[in-house]
C-alpha cells in the first residue's frame, strides 16, 4: 500500500488560517501556532458579538422612542403599556424610525395611546 503524503491538504490548512490572521501584529500573522490561536479567539469573539449586537440595537431603539415620547410629555413605559392596552403592534424597530424620520405620524401615535 502506498504512503499517504498530507503536504499539499496540509499547507492548505496552514495557508488557510494565516490568510486568516492577515493584519495582525507582530508573529500572530506569521507563526502557525500564534495565528491559530488567535483567529479562534477572533472567530469566538465575532461570534458572540454577533449575538450582542441584537441587544445593542434593542438599546438604541428604547433610547429613541423614550426621547421623541418624553418630547410629548409621557414616558416609555407608560406609551408601550399604553400600545399594548390599545392592542397595537409594532416593534420597537419600527416605532423608533418613526420617532426620527416621521414625527408627525409619532405624534398622532403618542396621541392615541394617550386618548
Amino acid at each position: 500500500m502506498p504512503r499517504a503524503k498530507t503536504s499539499v491538504p496540509s499547507r492548505h490548512r496552514r495557508k488557510k488560517i494565516l490568510k486568516a490572521a492577515k493584519g495582525y501584529y507582530g508573529g500572530k500573522h506569521k507563526l502557525l501556532k500564534t495565528a491559530k490561536e488567535s483567529v479562534e479567539k477572533a472567530l469566538s469573539y465575532s461570534y458572540r458579538d454577533r449575538k450582542k449586537r441584537v441587544g445593542q440595537f434593542r438599546r438604541l431603539w428604547i433610547t429613541r422612542i423614550n426621547a421623541a415620547v418624553r418630547n410629548e410629555g409621557l414616558s416609555y413605559s407608560k406609551f408601550i403599556d399604553g400600545l399594548n392596552k390599545k392592542n397595537i403592534q409594532i416593534n420597537r424597530k419600527i416605532l423608533a424610525d418613526m420617532a426620527v424620520n416621521d414625527p408627525e405620524g409619532f405624534k398622532s401615535l403618542v396621541q392615541q395611546v394617550t386618548s
